[in-house]
C-alpha cells in the first residue's frame, strides 16, 4: 500500500517548493494530496517563484498556478503518513486558521514526519511544534524560530536538519537534501 502525504499550500506558495516535492514524491509510487483552506479538488492556488539575485533577500515573480487534487474539508491528519508545508508567502496567512493549526498538531502529536521548508517554519512556530528542536528555515524566520522556543539551525542554502520527525530546509536549492531526508524519515527506499 502507497504510503499518503498530505501537502497545504496557499496562494503565494513558493513554485518549486510545491511543484518539485508534489512530482518527485508522486514518482516514487507516493499519494500526494495538495490542499488549501476554503477551496476544493480542482480549484488552484496562485504560486511565486523566489530567487536570490544578490539583494538582501529574494527577489518574487510570478509562478504557475497550482492545480490542487484534494478538498481540504475531507483531510484528516489520521488518514495521512506525513505532512508537507512548502515556504513561500503562504504560510504567513495559512498559520492564522484554525484548522490548518490543528491539522498540524495532529501531525506532531502522532509524530508522522513533517517536512517544512523556507517560509514554513512559520507554521511550525504558529501551531507551538518546534519548542526544544533543531529547524531551519529560510534565514528571515530565524527569529520566528528562536521566538518558538526551537534552536534556529543556521545551515547552507542547500542543506536541510532532521530533528526527530521534523525535517526542515532554508530553501528551494535543498530539495536534495531536503526530500532525501524526508523520505528516509517516511522509510521509504528507491530502487533504481
Amino acid at each position: 500500500m502507497s504510503k499518503r502525504i498530505l501537502m497545504i499550500v496557499g496562494d503565494f506558495t513558493e513554485d518549486y517548493e510545491t511543484m518539485v516535492p508534489f512530482q518527485a514524491l508522486q514518482a516514487m509510487g507516493l499519494q500526494v494530496d495538495a490542499v488549501c483552506p476554503d477551496k476544493v479538488a480542482g480549484d488552484s492556488v496562485a504560486t511565486a517563484i523566489h530567487d536570490f539575485e544578490g539583494h538582501q533577500t529574494y527577489t518574487e515573480k510570478p509562478g504557475h498556478n497550482f492545480a490542487l487534487n484534494a478538498t481540504f474539508a475531507d483531510v484528516k491528519a489520521e488518514d495521512y503518513d506525513a505532512l508537507v508545508i512548502p515556504g513561500g508567502r503562504a504560510p504567513e496567512y495559512l498559520r492564522m486558521n484554525d484548522a490548518v493549526l490543528a491539522l498540524v498538531k495532529a501531525f506532531d502529536a502522532a509524530e508522522k514526519p513533517i517536512a517544512a521548508i523556507c517560509h514554513g517554519a512559520q507554521l511550525l512556530a504558529a501551531a507551538d511544534v518546534i519548542r526544544g528542536r533543531q529547524v531551519s528555515a529560510y534565514p528571515a524566520c530565524a527569529a520566528e524560530v528562536r521566538l518558538a522556543g526551537a534552536d534556529y539551525a543556521d545551515i547552507a542554502i542547500d542543506a536541510a536538519v532532521t530533528d526527530g520527525h521534523l525535517v526542515t530546509a532554508p530553501a528551494w536549492p535543498a530539495h536534495p537534501a531536503w526530500i532525501g531526508q524526508f523520505v528516509a524519515r517516511l522509510g521509504v527506499s528507491i530502487l533504481l
